[in-house]
């Protein structure tokens, strides 16, 4: 196993770190090494969806998991692989999604089979933040916590530090790409497209000019340190009080989405695009 991925490896003036790997390298005798010390899975979780000229397809799930790592090396636990499916995406040639019905049935496997294995603590780490994927990722959640006592954290990182930063193609999401994938953007391919969801794919305040690696390495920070925080408290309590109160928050965000779109959410994300695209 590569140095960045051995478990127990560690680090130059740090000691010691805590036990972690990415599952799909993992030998089983050293993910039940992990389990033992850090029962905690990252599910970084993210789609190919359409984000405009400037940025690629996958961005939703290259920014979930540079956090999701980062959060697996400082807590412990297991990396799985990206999973790069989202509900409801962006209806442009370019984007390939999956149902809301199937995103509900691929987490509902995923999280029982976590809690089969012994994990305590799972947290998908969710790149796309669309109403519909967030609303079903909730659902899926508060569903595990019930049933199988699995503790999930389903939120979209930069959530836990404004829902003003949930932009989509703008300022912070091209930032922290700018920090992680820097290859992957070319903000001068907006030159000369109006700014705009159905134009652009800039959906929150306009990349070009403002958008910086220095920007997204501080988004990602506080990110990292409200997701790590939030993993401590649910393994050192056991208390699944304040995911239900995330949730509850979350869901009267999109309340307004619902009533004016249907909770048909497949449907609404449709309605809501061709609104947008009038616009």
């Amino acid at each position: 196993m590569k140095d960045d991925g051995r478990v127990g490896a560690p680090q130059p003036g740090a000691g010691e770190t805590p036990l972690w790997g990415r599952y799909a390298e993992l030998r089983p005798d050293e993910i039940e090494r992990v389990r033992a010390e850090a029962p905690i899975a990252y599910l970084p979780w993210g789609g190919l969806d359409w984000h405009g000229p400037h940025l690629p397809l996958g961005v939703d799930g290259f920014v979930a998991e540079a956090v999701a790592e980062r959060a697996a090396r400082r807590t412990g636990g297991v990396l799985l692989p990206i999973a790069s499916w989202s509900a409801a995406s962006l209806p442009h040639p370019a984007s390939v999604g999956i149902r809301g019905a199937t995103l509900r049935a691929v987490l509902d496997d995923i999280f029982a089979g976590l809690a089969r294995a012994g994990w305590r603590v799972a947290v998908l780490v969710s790149g796309h933040y669309g109403p519909a994927h967030d609303l079903v990722a909730m659902d899926a959640a508060e569903a595990a916590i019930a049933r199988h006592g699995l503790l999930v954290l389903a939120v979209p990182p930069l959530a836990l530090v404004d829902e003003e930063m949930l932009d989509h193609g703008g300022l912070w999401e091209s930032s922290v790409l700018l920090a992680t994938r820097p290859d992957l953007v070319d903000l001068a391919a907006l030159d000369g497209a109006p700014l705009g969801l159905a134009a652009s794919g800039v959906l929150g305040r306009d990349p070009r000019d403002t958008a910086s690696p220095s920007l997204g390495v501080s988004a990602l920070s506080l990110a990292l340190e409200r997701v790590t925080a939030a993993v401590a408290d649910l393994l050192a309590r056991g208390d699944p009080a304040p995911l239900h109160a995330l949730y509850a928050r979350r869901r009267e965000r999109y309340q307004p989405f619902v009533e004016r779109y249907g909770d048909d959410l497949d449907r609404a994300t449709l309605a809501w695009w061709n609104e947008m695209s009038a616009e």
